[in-house]
């Protein structure tokens, strides 16, 4: 697992951390029950210290995404959790909310902001169907 800080961002290098397994969680890059590095080893990584770990690792419990097995580690949770649904819906809103204040400041109309939308979505669906027929097929 690689996380980045940024430490002029103002955020706190805890929720930083928080955010970053959120999104690691909700795209399936860890499976449920597959174990997340241990305190001591992010700690190392990212250069914290490890109650800055511990504390990030104590909010993921809390919300529902990690569970502690004591003696084990920290593992990631069942992906049924309405939590990883509701991870998942702030992740996308968030990047949504941003897009919208950037088409605001480049003062692109609303039917105009939709319809680029509706064109990405569009081209992505095409992507996705060229991929999946040149996939080869298993046997």
């Amino acid at each position: 697992m690689v996380i980045r800080l940024n430490f002029v961002s103002g955020v706190p290098a805890y929720l930083q951390i928080v955010e970053q397994v959120k999104v690691i969680a909700a795209s399936g890059a860890y499976r449920p029950g597959e174990a997340l590095p241990t305190i001591r080893a992010l700690a190392e990584q990212v250069r914290l210290n490890r109650n800055t770990i511990a504390k990030a690792y104590s909010e993921l419990e809390h919300q529902g995404i990690i569970e502690t097995v004591t003696g084990r580690g920290c593992f990631l949770a069942n992906t049924k959790s309405p939590l990883r649904a509701e991870a998942k819906r702030e992740l996308l809103a968030r990047d949504i909310d941003t897009a919208i204040v950037q088409a605001h400041h480049l003062q692109v109309p609303r039917a105009q902001f939709l319809g680029l939308v509706h064109q990405r979505l569009d081209e992505f669906e095409k992507r996705k169907n060229v991929a999946a027929r040149l996939e080869p097929r298993s046997s």
